[in-house]
């Protein structure tokens, strides 16, 4: 740490301006840097990173912590170096904040390694263009929008539909079937959930193999816009020098860009369409385009995307799906009718999804089911007001099969085992993809829907039904 004793004349400056978050200082010297990290007030508590330099003495900053009392004359110290995290294999298993200071109880991190936030995404040169699947051992995932092995999806939904719980379950997936690291960041959501994630880390002895990072909603802007390279620089440093792949999960990405939007705001700059920064698309690339893999690892990106009720022409959403190999939908039609996961299964989509990456059955399984539960769809209308007797066989078979698809492709959580009750199932996609053909082709024609409803693999219908 810094300290008055050990900077000289040049690091001082002094608070010229205090208007909430956004904090002007006057340097005689030496004008820090952008991106400097400054500190102030007792014990160098308040943190500042320079934005902008308005003259050739005074820089604009935005305060990472509350600013309680800070004033004008206030002393400044430029610490001449940016915002930086702590890296290694040390960090398994703990809690941090947008500082790299450990939240969890648990003992300080003193020395090691610690790297800027502020990271160059690696060349294209470096980049692996091998397309592999990630499987997740979510049934409707695998089956219909599979992941991309260094790639990034997005979990887009509304408040409520189960964002937060389908990443949860990722991760407890990811830790039991592959031999990656996860790495949660929180991006101003709950404090509650954040307590929630980390003690059931904790019971399910997947903690080990996680590192959480939060920004919560109860933090300043420039905190929360800044969690997100926070946590990159920790997913790099497992991806290029302990060579592993990582899993990274962010809830949620909205909140990045709302951060941003605060940001902007606080700094004067013009809004640009429905109130958001005019920069959106440039903070959200330099981002996302870090997320990627190499020959050394890769780094698979998860992101939970909120959508301004309910409306995927929001400019966030916009903007998100151009970086997405997968994009998976959740619906708040299907979560009030208890198909849970609720992932639309018509709107969700992937590029990985082609005969030459995912192979000629999965594709053909894939295509079959869209087509079968679009065609139950169409036929909705007809069966509220007519009745299903009045649909010719053929549509009628049609029906059928969609509604047992609908009820297969749900799935118990080990994330939710305590609320309702059923023991989380882990299905590989070779068992997905075979239990759909076979009710495709209609072998389970004489069972009762209900006993193709919250299952693992399709060899379960029978003990259930």
């Amino acid at each position: 740490m810094y300290t008055h004793q050990m900077a000289n004349e040049n690091q001082f400056g002094k608070v010229i301006s205090v208007r909430g978050s956004v904090i002007d200082v006057r340097f005689c010297e030496c004008l820090p840097e952008l991106y400097t990290q400054l500190k102030a007030g007792e014990d160098d508590k308040i943190i500042i990173e320079v934005v902008s330099h308005v003259s050739d003495q005074i820089v604009r900053g935005i305060a990472l912590t509350p600013t309680s009392g800070l004033a004008r004359g206030s002393t400044v110290i430029n610490t001449g170096h940016t915002l930086q995290v702590p890296v290694g294999k040390r960090l398994l298993g703990r809690m941090f904040n947008v500082f790299g200071d450990a939240i969890d109880g648990k003992e300080i991190l003193n020395g090691g390694e610690w790297r800027s936030i502020h990271q160059a995404s690696i060349s294209l040169s470096q980049q692996s263009t091998k397309s592999e699947i990630l499987e997740t051992g979510i049934k409707i995932i695998d089956v219909l929008a599979p992941l991309e092995r260094g790639g990034k999806a997005g979990l887009f939904g509304g408040a409520g539909v189960g964002k937060t719980v389908l990443i949860t379950e990722m991760i407890h997936n990811m830790v039991s079937q592959h031999s990656g690291i996860s790495l949660f960041c929180g991006i101003g959501e709950r404090n509650r959930e954040a307590e929630e994630l980390y003690r059931e880390m904790l019971s399910a002895g997947v903690l080990d193999n996680t590192v959480l990072m939060f920004g919560q909603m109860n933090e300043p802007p420039g905190a929360r816009f800044r969690v997100g390279h926070a946590a990159m620089t920790m997913a790099e440093y497992f991806r290029d020098d302990a060579r592993q792949d990582v899993l990274l999960l962010i809830d949620n990405i909205f909140r990045f860009i709302q951060a941003g939007q605060e940001v902007s705001g606080l700094m004067g700059q013009l809004p640009s369409r429905v109130g958001y920064q005019p920069t959106l698309s440039t903070e959200l690339a330099e981002l996302e385009e870090r997320i990627s893999s190499s020959a050394k690892g890769a780094i698979t990106s998860v992101q939970a995307v909120y959508v301004p009720a309910d409306d995927f022409t929001d400019p966030a959403a916009v903007h998100t799906f151009g970086h997405l190999s997968a994009s998976i939908v959740l619906s708040r039609k299907r979560a009030s009718e208890g198909f849970y996961p609720a992932v639309d299964p018509l709107r969700s989509s992937s590029k990985m999804l082609t005969p030459r990456i995912a192979g000629k059955r999965h594709y053909e399984i894939a295509q079959s089911v869209r087509q079968t539960l679009a065609n139950y769809e169409d036929l909705k209308d007809i069966i509220a007001m007519l009745g299903i007797e009045e649909l010719s066989v053929n549509d009628r078979k049609t029906v059928y099969r969609a509604r047992r698809l609908e009820r297969f492709l749900t799935q118990p959580f080990f994330s939710t085992e305590q609320f309702i009750g059923r023991a989380g199932k882990l299905v590989s996609l070779s068992a997905a993809l075979d239990g759909c053909e076979r009710i495709l082709n209609d072998e389970f024609s004489e069972h009762p829907e209900a006993a193709l409803y919250m299952i693992g693999g399709i060899d379960e219908v029978g003990v259930r039904s």
